[in-house]
């Protein structure tokens, strides 16, 4: 194996020379920053040192060897040496300096090198370090097999890459389900539960090898949607009920629905109804429950703390369902919860509903629920639909905590603007827009 030093300017410099001298079959073996010239470290000049190596047994490299150049009179031509040693002034160039092959197992490490005399060149000696076929051969296999495993890493990449655009390909939803998705987003039904509702759908096609059009798919999604809301429960309050206790934060509407369920009962089912309220924190709040309480002609019942229900309740004996309004204060004060849970414990049957206002962001409504679920919470009561577009939240609460819905109000008339909640109509309007 030859071994060349070349000491040049820049890299496309040094890959012509090694070329022309050693041939395309060259190897590089080490690349390093020098410094040259000057006067003691100052002015000096930035160089890159390479060393280059070829098969002996190389034909470009032989070939290389065996260039002969005119030689001035009565000079003669240097001759191979048998140490292995040659110096070839052909190679010499004044912008390229040329160091002298090293070859293995070399005994004199600073043999002089020939310069032919019309140079004028001092003697270079050979560099004291050597190259053994073994050290050399391991350079390269280990920049071979750094190169192997680059490219294996950029293989298993770019089959990586195929994989996932083939996935995604393969996931791509049809039109049809891509609509209702988006309606479905838009109606602030939560991602996780869209992505469950869709993926299930579009299985269900897979299975039946059926085509997605607008109406199956709206049809099925229907059924999916209606499976969250389907309950053997009664939305309306039991016959069997003995007191209602309405929880819920402050300003979604409690004592306006108490008017209204409590007109319903009296006028459309003949009950008996009486009012407890605890709400004695918000100004008016007494009076606005009393002079309901004088419309529909019940008797009505005030308690300012826990130890006040049982008087409350004795009055209130005769009646067949009391209604008991709680106040609506900030949901987060632990006070107030630990109150409210004993306002709660009441002798007999009783139910539990949650009013929410269907205009309060979902994230509050969850903060909301979870609270209030420490109650035994039984239903769900919506208000305010009427001054909103946005029915996710509706679906939201139902499948996350698993409340039986109930009533919803659509306005302050009372004792109209309430029904029972029809889980069909919200669905409707969940995807109505995507029937277009």
């Amino acid at each position: 194996m030859r071994v060349k030093r070349y000491v040049v300017d820049s890299m496309p410099d040094a890959l012509q020379k090694i070329r022309t001298d050693l041939g395309k079959d060259a190897v590089i073996l080490n690349t390093k920053e020098i410094r040259t010239g000057g006067f003691l470290g100052l002015f000096s000049k930035r160089k890159i040192e390479v060393i280059a190596a070829i098969d002996a047994g190389s034909n470009a490299g032989n070939a290389g060897s065996q260039r002969s150049v005119p030689q001035p009179k009565g000079q003669q031509a240097p001759t191979r040496t048998n140490e292995g040693i040659s110096s070839r002034s052909d190679s010499y160039q004044s912008d390229f300096p040329e160091v002298p092959d090293v070859f293995v197992a070399v005994e004199r490490k600073k043999e002089p090198i020939v310069v032919p005399a019309a140079v004028e060149a001092p003697p270079v000696y050979a560099p004291q370090q050597t190259y053994s076929p073994v050290s050399v051969n391991t350079g390269v296999s280990k920049s071979l097999h750094k190169d192997d495993h680059l490219i294996e890493e950029l293989k298993q990449m770019k089959e990586m890459m195929r994989k996932l655009t083939l996935s995604a390909e393969d996931t791509k939803l049809p039109e049809p389900l891509q609509k209702i998705e988006q309606r479905l987003y838009d109606q602030e039904v939560e991602p996780a539960l869209v992505r469950q509702l869709i993926d299930e759908v579009l299985a269900d096609f897979q299975l039946a090898d059926e085509t997605v059009t607008d109406d199956t798919a709206i049809r099925m999604v229907r059924a999916k949607l209606g499976q969250i809301f389907q309950s053997d429960r009664n939305k309306r309050i039991s016959p069997n009920t003995r007191v209602v206790h309405f929880v819920g934060p402050t300003g979604v509407g409690k004592t306006t629905t108490i008017a209204k369920l409590a007109a319903e009962q009296v006028l459309k089912y003949q009950r008996k109804v009486g009012f407890i309220t605890s709400d004695t924190y918000r100004i008016a709040a007494i009076e606005q429950l009393k002079t309901y309480a004088t419309i529909l002609n019940v008797p009505i019942e005030v308690v300012f703390s826990p130890q006040d229900l049982s008087k409350a309740f004795h009055n209130l004996a005769e009646c067949d369902v009391i209604f008991m309004d709680t106040a609506g204060r900030n949901f987060r004060n632990e006070m107030y919860v630990s109150e409210l849970n004993a306002l709660l414990k009441t002798q007999g049957s009783s139910e539990t509903l949650l009013v929410l206002s269907l205009t309060t962001k979902y994230r509050d409504m969850r903060a909301i629920t979870n609270n209030f679920n420490k109650f035994k919470l039984d239903k769900v009561l919506f208000t305010k639909m009427d001054e909103t577009d946005s029915y996710g939240a509706i679906v939201n609460i139902v499948h996350e905590f698993s409340l039986q819905l109930s009533y919803v109000t659509n306005g302050q008339s009372v004792p109209d603007d309430i029904t029972e909640m029809n889980e069909w109509h919200i669905i409707d309007l969940l995807l109505e827009e995507s029937r277009t």
